[in-house]
């Protein structure tokens, strides 16, 4: 299923979607990397192209980290 979050990234509020299972994982990321999961999602924000979205961006970082590539 595909949910709605919202996370406040540097001060703004922010909301994406994600399936439960790239939510799911990317909670399990930061468990795993010592730091909030606001705290990750800020991190892959800021490293993201201006031409992508929030929720492919956190998709596309679950697939590289699933991967190994991060």
């Amino acid at each position: 299923m595909i949910r709605k979050h919202s996370a406040t990234l540097h001060g703004h509020r922010t909301s994406f979607t994600l399936e439960d299972e790239f939510w799911s994982e990317l909670k399990t990321i930061a468990v795993a990397r010592q730091k909030s999961v606001a705290g990750l999602i800020a991190e892959i924000d800021d490293g993201r192209d201006a031409e992508s979205n929030l929720s492919s961006a956190l998709r596309v970082h679950v697939l590289r980290h699933l991967k190994g590539e991060g």
